[in-house]
């Protein structure tokens, strides 16, 4: 019998996980009434099926793949509906804290499903790219396994509930706080007239960390308000410790300005895509002054 897996939300990881759900043989439901009209668009083209909420309690897996500020939210919803009609693993594959992932587990554990917590990391997956790699924990995480020979990539932790989102903040809080810093101070040297001066000299001493900021700062910047709430959840997951919660709040706050700046099309905007034009366009002609 053909496994049924339901996904509340259907943003561009979600989707592009469920295509590839779907083109491996598994069923893929979510409920698609009332949606916006790209969140349809893309369960299209996934093959996803449109279904009542309610169905989510036949399913076999609920995966929720959502931004963290939703993914309590996600957890209470699924367990006002009820009980499961048989055996349901619900995974939680979203960048929360572990303790707000233990939150999640006591809530659907107490609605009747089993519990996997989990974390991703990569991005959405697509031909001739490295696939995202799902991380799971906990004592029913095995049941993941088996999406392996459906096109995904699931790798099991040795460790209790709340260790794949350990895993996944970690990485996230390396990862993006880089970019936050790199992005943050490329807007304090184009404030302080020195942008073509930084540009050549990261270009010329770091070449590696230039063409990587060269990528994802431009990716970052229509995101940035979505990565405000998974800051938050760093914080609090690193807590007061050497005060390492208060740079991912105040990252927050940078993500949170950034993302206004980007929405309104401001000068912060301009002056990063301005910075990385130089960096791009910068001749061997500056490098050999050095």
């Amino acid at each position: 019998m053909t496994k049924t897996i339901y996904m509340p939300a259907l943003g561009n990881m979600g989707a592009a996980l469920a295509r590839q759900l779907t083109a491996n043989g598994l069923r893929v439901t979510s409920t698609l009434d009332g949606r916006s009209a790209d969140t349809r668009k893309r369960a299209a083209e996934a093959g996803v099926e449109n279904l009542p909420a309610a169905s989510m309690m036949q399913a076999d897996i609920v995966l929720s793949v959502a931004p963290p500020e939703h993914a309590v939210s996600i957890a209470r919803q699924f367990s006002a509906l009820g009980r499961p009609s048989g055996r349901l693993v619900y995974a939680d594959m979203n960048a929360v804290s572990p303790d707000t992932a233990r939150q999640i587990g006591t809530i659907v554990t107490n609605a009747g499903a089993e519990f996997v917590d989990g974390g991703i990391i990569g991005l959405p997956p697509s031909p001739g790219k490295r696939p995202p790699v799902l991380y799971v924990a906990g004592p029913e995480a095995g049941n993941l396994l088996d999406l392996n020979a459906h096109g995904l990539q699931v790798a099991l932790l040795d460790g209790p509930i709340g260790a794949a989102s350990a895993l996944k903040l970690s990485y996230a809080g390396i990862t993006k706080g880089l970019i936050a810093m790199a992005a943050a101070m490329m807007l304090t040297a184009s404030r302080s007239g020195v942008a073509p001066a930084l540009a050549v000299e990261l270009k010329h001493s770091q070449p590696q960390l230039m063409d990587s900021f060269s990528r994802s700062v431009p990716d970052m910047m229509p995101k940035a308000a979505r990565w405000v709430s998974e800051m938050k959840e760093i914080a609090a997951f690193a807590g007061d410790g050497f005060s390492i919660n208060r740079i991912y709040d105040a990252l927050a706050g940078f993500y949170r300005a950034v993302g206004r700046d980007y929405a309104d099309g401001g000068e912060g905007s301009e002056a990063l895509r301005s910075f990385l034009t130089l960096a791009a366009d910068q001749t061997s002609e500056q490098d050999t002054r050095s």
